[in-house]
């Protein structure tokens, strides 16, 4: 189905002609309708960091063989000038072939400037002809007769097509069923245009399928004739997919993923808030799919997402999602209305991207993040299906490794906090989804009587009387919140006794303080009957959770009184100035 659908969207696009890609060259070898060299042009394009400009031009798949290109190519081939001198016969033999090609090419098509460009390679001496400043042999030439671009002309491309799928007086090559269009004939024993942009694979790219050893075979079929695809087919789903992979709106990488997304018909719908989850796009969506807004969309119009990663030099699907795009758009709608969290200091907090999310559950994600959790989450905002339970294993080990705490700067104004709220909107999806959504889990909830959200709320205001009453570098937090999140009853009897003198000292030096939270304490302890002795899975990250609102509300209302008083001093001054 991955094929057909991909196989669909190159309907819409403008291809190039077969087996022609863009290709950067970085000199046009200008010669007059005889064929004598006019001069070699340096060509500029719109990146300083890559000289040359982008052509559509002949292609041929990667091989270690002498496989020369159509009237386009290295120095080595168009020239006959090697790059190592170790390797001058092979590149002797490379140019003599790709004379040849271009001679056949004159025979059959005979076209003026194609015949220029044989009399030049038929005269072309590199020792009499010297080569212009800045040439090196590795790059890559095409020529020009007049104002004509041979390998523009459309019969150029017509021999080209039949050239490179051997139909041109050849008659070699595997036959079957094409699994696309379903028409026998020859196909491909490897894919003519490689996926590129796949994190992992190489520059050149690399081939959606193939076996290389027998254990991948299957019925004696090797190399990409395991799912047998003729030339055209081939090159249609592989110019589609790099199509969408360069899209700025259809295409996302998280980690070492490359998702590509696209519809069966045109649609204006962005897929990029996913990953650049503007607040205002994700309100507006919001609304869209809860409020009756939704614009004008077909009901069964497909919608297709894909994610791909290399392996050895190969592209891997690792997922395939295929909905509508009415559905997905409500399930997005779902996905970040799920995300609702106050920030660290009690404020609606922003969406958060996917990518955010899945890297918020490692110490490194770029080293240690896996497929399958950024997999995983993409399944659950487009399919809007429930969240597995690993994940908030996942979550909840990397609180206990982080003390739900932000790390010491590794640089000046850079923290993790960002990390810790990321990681704290996904548990708050996961707890949500579980309970039901149209539960509160926005920010405190003072009607939660949860032992484990009260142990967790009561754990941050302990935490607090620490901080009011002494200065102090390792707080309970790192010492206790492991412990105290997943076995409450083996320490808040020793965290309660050891507050008492915090709370003496926080009497007599800052009242108010005192008073405040004291009240909040025995608020919270007035609905503990006992500590538990052990909290399961969803109740350490109810914890957190409690943990992570108290100390938010505790902010905001630090926050709240601090510009109120800066405001009666403000009030009190203006009053003198009178």
């Amino acid at each position: 189905m991955l094929l057909q659908a991909l196989s669909e969207y190159a309907n819409r696009l403008d291809l190039p002609p077969e087996m022609y890609t863009k290709t950067r060259v970085q000199w046009f070898i200008d010669l007059d309708e005889r064929g004598r060299l006019v001069q070699f042009t340096p060509l500029e394009g719109d990146d300083p960091k890559r000289p040359g400009r982008v052509f559509l031009a002949p292609f041929v798949g990667s091989t270690s063989n002498i496989n020369p290109k159509l009237l386009v190519g290295s120095a080595e081939y168009v020239l006959g000038i090697p790059r190592d001198a170790a390797k001058a016969e092979r590149v002797v033999q490379c140019h003599r072939e790709f004379c040849a090609l271009a001679r056949r090419c004159a025979q059959q098509t005979f076209e003026r400037s194609v015949e220029a460009v044989v009399h030049f390679l038929d005269q072309w001496d590199s020792k009499v002809t010297g080569l212009p400043e800045g040439f090196a042999p590795g790059d890559i030439l095409m020529f020009r007769v007049g104002k004509t671009v041979p390998t523009e002309l459309k019969s150029v491309q017509v021999f080209w097509a039949e050239e490179s799928r051997g139909d041109a007086g050849k008659d070699d090559g595997p036959k079957t069923q094409c699994i696309l269009c379903g028409k026998y004939g020859k196909v491909e024993e490897r894919l003519p245009i490689p996926l590129k942009r796949i994190p992992g694979t190489l520059p050149k790219g690399a081939p959606l399928f193939s076996a290389n050893e027998k254990a991948f075979e299957s019925y004696g079929l090797h190399a990409s004739l395991t799912a047998p695809t003729c030339r055209l087919c081939g090159e249609r789903f592989a110019n589609a997919a790099n199509d969408l992979l360069a899209g700025n709106t259809t295409s996302i990488w998280i980690g070492s993923l490359a998702y590509i997304f696209w519809t069966r018909e045109e649609s204006d719908f962005d897929f990029r808030i996913l990953s650049e989850p503007d607040p205002e796009r994700v309100r507006t969506l919001i609304e869209s799919a809860w409020k009756g807004r939704e614009t004008a969309e077909l009901d069964d119009n497909a919608f297709y997402a894909t994610a791909f990663a290399a392996n050895r030099g190969r592209v891997v699907v690792r997922d395939w999602i295929e909905t509508t795009v009415p559905a997905a758009k409500k399930n997005l709608a779902r996905w970040f209305q799920l995300q609702g969290l106050v920030d660290a200091y009690g404020e609606p907090g922003d969406p958060v991207s996917l990518y955010t999310l899945a890297a918020s559950l490692y110490r490194n994600a770029n080293t240690e993040m896996v497929a399958r959790v950024p997999a995983t989450l993409l399944r659950v905002a487009l399919h809007g299906t429930a969240f597995p339970e690993w994940l908030l294993y996942q979550a909840v080990k990397r609180n206990r490794a982080d003390q739900l705490h932000p790390r010491r700067p590794k640089a000046p104004g850079k923290t993790d906090e960002g990390k810790v709220y990321a990681r704290m909107v996904l548990i708050k999806m996961i707890l949500q989804s579980y309970a039901g959504e149209e539960t509160n889990m926005e920010e405190l909830d003072l009607t939660n009587r949860d032992p484990a959200y009260l142990c967790g709320r009561l754990f941050a205001e302990l935490e607090q009387v620490q901080r009011e009453a002494v200065s102090s570098k390792a707080t309970l937090v790192d010492r206790y919140f492991g412990t105290a999140s997943s076995a409450p009853a083996t320490v808040f009897g020793t965290l309660l006794r050891g507050a008492q003198a915090h709370l003496a000292k926080l009497r007599k030096t800052r009242e108010g303080a005192y008073h405040g939270i004291e009240k909040r304490l025995e608020e919270i302890t007035a609905h503990l009957s006992e500590f538990p002795k052990t909290l399961a899975l969803k109740q350490q990250a109810l914890f957190s959770l409690g943990y992570y609102h108290q100390r938010a509300a505790d902010r905001a209302a630090a926050t709240a009184h601090s510009e109120n008083k800066k405001h009666q001093e403000q009030e009190i001054n203006d009053e003198g100035g009178l």
